[in-house]
């Protein structure tokens, strides 16, 4: 079980990493708008469109990701005292009743919306449209991607309800952690207060 699971959080990573790059593309895009729109005087009407769809890319396909993290916001004022398995119980119950019925409208909502959208061919609002259909297939993919993730969630909650804590993650990029950037660059306490004592000496006597 443990092993679907992470693979499932892997999935969702990488899709995660994919898209990610949108970014670059977005930033490469709108430089060079700037660029051509300012200094050589030929602006792109299509531009805009293609800036919102990169974006739209970006934030949908990223909802998986963030919640394999345990990203999304959450109050932890409160849920960060909580035993494990009352935040289990608190996040199963979310789940089921408000996650998967939204998550399900979504997907199904966004496939009917897809396919009408490429039946007729639809495209954006523009002197220089571009077509809007591949686009809104984003809306049930991002969808899927966050009903399977989510499922991973709710059976991560059955399994600390079982065990009394949360079963791993799979692990990526995070905050800079102190405490561990001391151990690797092999730095001490005792080393930073030394420097500290250091620091104020040569202001004394400046």
């Amino acid at each position: 079980m443990q092993k679907l699971l992470l693979f499932v959080d892997k999935a969702s990573t990488l899709a995660g990493h994919v898209t990610g790059w949108s970014i670059l593309a977005l930033t490469g895009l709108i430089s060079w708008e700037v660029f051509s729109r300012y200094v050589l005087n030929v602006p792109h009407a299509w531009v805009l469109d293609a800036q919102i769809m990169l974006y739209g890319l970006l934030f949908m396909m990223a909802g998986a990701y963030t919640l394999a993290k345990g990203g999304h916001v959450r109050g932890d004022v409160l849920y960060g005292f909580f035993a494990p398995r009352t935040q289990a119980t608190i996040d199963l119950v979310l789940y089921i009743l408000f996650f998967l019925p939204g998550i399900f409208a979504l997907s199904y909502a966004g496939w009917i919306f897809a396919n009408e959208s490429m039946a007729i061919n639809e495209q954006t609002f523009s002197p220089e449209p571009l077509p809007l259909y591949p686009f809104k297939f984003v809306i049930p993919a991002a969808g899927f991607g966050l009903m399977l993730q989510g499922l991973v969630e709710i059976a991560r909650c059955v399994i600390c309800l079982r065990d009394g804590a949360w079963p791993s993650r799979e692990e990526d990029v995070e905050e800079v952690d102190v405490d561990k950037l001391k151990e690797m660059v092999h730095v001490k306490d005792e080393d930073i207060a030394a420097l500290d004592e250091l620091v104020v000496k040569q202001e004394a006597h400046k």
